[in-house]
């Protein structure tokens, strides 16, 4: 068996002067579900056109299960299953014609390999006969999904699948990769939630075509050494203006009703008791979110 589902080695993507992807390794193992977590923009989409054929890079390598992006396209497209981000399937076309028309660009029908998408299917059984533009937005996912997995591919690439789609809808979409992991097939998934890094096995953090880090979730935040403060102010645009002042913060950005404060790792929170519009210091545990936007901005304020 080859190493290595996915292999990519320095690849670089322009467009028009911007560096979408600027020198990208990665390799991605047989079993696993592979995140790729990154705001719009970031390269996510960029990378999965070339891995999928779609897009050529403009230096670099990339290989999916064995075969190389280039030099062996029409096998990897014969193996591979892709969910786009945008709703790309036939509005005008019923749940069951989407399936048997994406079954027969493979030479086969339904029923071949019915048993990979029935646990899925039967959450759709109901509205077989509805046209997908009437689906709601969790039914069109679970369709997409089908249609991307009919063919029994060997690998599966999901570009954004769970935007738009509300909270329930998404964690029934997880728990459906979740059990497909468990048939030993590779699930490479691009998200721009943080929340659900949690859910892949590794995790890269990537950003204006960069890659930040890479690892599991709790290898990422270890990683992270500095102290974590939530401090609330009276007008909490003034205070972060302030916080961003004091020696020893190290970066300072607004999250919800507090403003998250980065220091260094011997910083005493009492420096912060001349800040007169404080009313509430304390000292919480970084997220994967919080984790992002530090290395982002680099240890700046």
């Amino acid at each position: 068996m080859i190493d290595n589902a996915i292999h990519i080695e320095s690849v670089s993507k322009t467009f028009g002067g911007v560096k979408a992807l600027d020198n990208i390794s990665l390799d991605i193992n047989y079993g696993e579900i592979y995140g790729l977590l990154g705001p719009d923009g970031a390269g996510k989409t960029t990378l999965f056109r070339i891995l999928t054929t779609l897009m050529l890079p403009d230096s670099g390598t990339a290989s999916v299960c064995g075969f190389d992006t280039i030099k062996n396209y029409t096998q990897i497209r014969r193996i591979s299953g892709y969910m786009p981000g945008r709703f790309s399937l036939y509005p005008d076309l019923s749940v069951e014609e989407n399936l048997k028309f994406f079954a027969s660009l493979f030479g086969g029908d339904i029923a071949d390999n019915f048993d990979i998408i029935e646990p899925i299917f039967n959450q759709l059984a109901p509205f077989k006969n509805r046209r997908a533009a009437n689906l709601s937005g969790g039914m069109k996912q679970k369709l997409a999904l089908c249609c991307a997995l009919i063919h029994r591919p060997e690998i599966l690439f999901l570009d954004e699948p769970t935007t738009g789609v509300d909270a329930v809808s998404r964690s029934e979409f997880w728990d459906i990769l979740s059990n497909i992991k468990h048939t030993g097939m590779p699930i490479f998934v691009s998200t721009p939630y943080m929340d659900e890094a949690s859910r892949c096995d590794r995790i890269s953090l990537i950003n204006s075509g960069k890659i930040l880090d890479t690892g599991t979730l709790d290898e990422i935040l270890k990683r992270n050494k500095m102290p974590l403060l939530a401090v609330r102010g009276k007008n909490n645009y003034q205070t972060l203006l302030a916080l961003r002042k004091v020696d020893g913060v190290k970066m300072a950005f607004l999250s919800g009703e507090h403003i998250h404060v980065f220091t260094e790792e011997r910083f005493n929170p009492d420096i912060l008791s001349s800040i007169n519009e404080i009313t509430e210091i304390k000292e919480i545990t970084p997220n994967i979110e919080d984790v992002f936007i530090k290395i982002m901005g680099n240890g700046c304020k």
